[in-house]
């Protein structure tokens, strides 16, 4: 009689919330992925177009920073940006060695769709929680985020 072995995971990782943090992140960073890519664009995009929603036109360095992208993967990103007429840069007119950017008509639009693909991935991955639940969850990550990287606070 052969015997059927369940993959599972161990007991002390499921007990562990750093363990299920990780492991929940990889799986909701992947559904990111795949749900971006019909459109052209990536979760990175999405942050870059967001960010630039804000109002006031930023730096490239700024950008990188608020975002904690590394400043060469980020003009790749604006670059791509820029070529698609949703992010335009200028050059700094009180320092020639920056460019400032901000984001065009045409940004907003898409940014309005690449929230939506956002949303529906939020929407399908907490599904399983209620509301309330929900809302307890988002409360607790934001309060342990503005804690522990400083870029979410406030």
């Amino acid at each position: 009689m052969a015997t059927t072995v369940t993959k599972r995971m161990p007991k002390e990782l499921l007990q562990s919330t750093g363990f299920l943090l990780k492991r929940l992140g990889m799986n909701i960073k992947e559904r990111s992925y795949t749900a971006f890519e019909p459109t052209g664009f990536t979760p990175f995009h999405h942050g870059v177009l967001s960010l630039l929603d804000e109002g006031a036109r930023k730096t490239q360095a700024e950008i990188a920073d608020a975002l904690g992208y590394d400043r060469s993967q980020l003009v790749g990103i604006l670059d791509d940006l820029q070529e698609r007429g949703l992010a335009e840069r200028e050059r700094d007119k009180d320092d020639r060695r920056r460019h400032l950017v901000r984001l065009t008509p045409d940004g907003k639009r898409c940014l309005d769709e690449l929230r939506a693909v956002s949303k529906g991935v939020e929407k399908e991955f907490f599904a399983p929680l209620t509301t309330e639940e929900r809302r307890t969850l988002h409360e607790l990550l934001a309060k342990l985020a503005a804690e522990h990287d400083p870029r979410c606070g406030g």
